[in-house]
């Protein structure tokens, strides 16, 4: 994809160490952002203008020390890419409830904090955008998937509704997801990753480029919803 100017100074991304967090931030990096990769998983080294941080977004403090160090050191983002989450394969009558309540955290609650901590400066500003990274599986149950997919359309309604709140000052985009080869499948135990399961799968940058893609449009257009799936990929 040809260079985009995208009209913003800094950007977060939650789950930015690798996948399609890691590509996004290199894409928006790329585009001239200066870039704050929030994630657990430690980087050896910040590279041109993308800085780690350390941030647990299950933990409010975590998000609170991240807010105020952006204030004193990178100035607070005027994009923000919720990505952080893993996936949950467990059978409803069969799983354990103590891992439903972490993703529940990580998915849903990590969302909510960000969103409580930084979004409020964008609305004074009159601007700023919020990039949510959901799945194709927040529109279908499926077996083993309840709680995943339960988690990804709880962020589909907080995102609706958060546009509802902060319109038309920000921008929010949902980024609607199918199967994309990266280690997400590592959380399944099972052994399964993209090819196995026989639909086909993006790369992680073909995601980031749809971001790319909302955030380089005109200030008066938002893109509300982009849903991408692999073409052989049934639902």
């Amino acid at each position: 994809m040809a260079h985009q100017k995208i009209a913003a100074s800094v950007a977060l991304v939650t789950g930015g160490a690798g996948g399609i967090g890691k590509a996004i931030a290199e894409k928006l990096a790329a585009a001239d952002v200066d870039v704050v990769v929030a994630d657990v998983v430690p980087q050896k080294n910040n590279t041109n203008n993308i800085i780690y941080r350390h941030c647990d977004v299950t933990k409010g403090a975590d998000v609170d020390a991240l807010f105020e160090w952006m204030v004193q050191t990178t100035g607070l983002p005027d994009v923000l890419v919720l990505n952080a989450g893993k996936d949950m394969h467990e059978k409803l009558t069969e799983g354990d409830p103590e891992k439903w309540e972490y993703t529940l955290q990580l998915n849903v609650m990590g969302v909510l904090r960000c969103i409580r901590a930084f979004v409020p400066q964008m609305e004074q500003n009159k601007k700023g955008d919020i990039v949510f990274i959901s799945s194709v599986a927040a529109g279908r149950a499926y077996e083993y998937g309840g709680v995943y997919s339960a988690t990804k359309a709880a962020v589909e309604v907080i995102a609706e509704t958060l546009r509802i709140e902060t319109s038309p000052c920000i921008r929010v985009t949902v980024i609607s997801a199918g199967i994309t080869d990266t280690a997400f499948f590592n959380n399944r135990g099972d052994g399964s990753n993209a090819e196995s399961i026989g639909m086909g799968s993006m790369e992680p940058d073909e995601i980031a480029d749809d971001v790319i893609y909302a955030l380089s449009r005109q200030r008066n257009t938002v893109v509300n919803r982009i849903t991408v799936r692999p073409a052989k990929q049934d639902f």
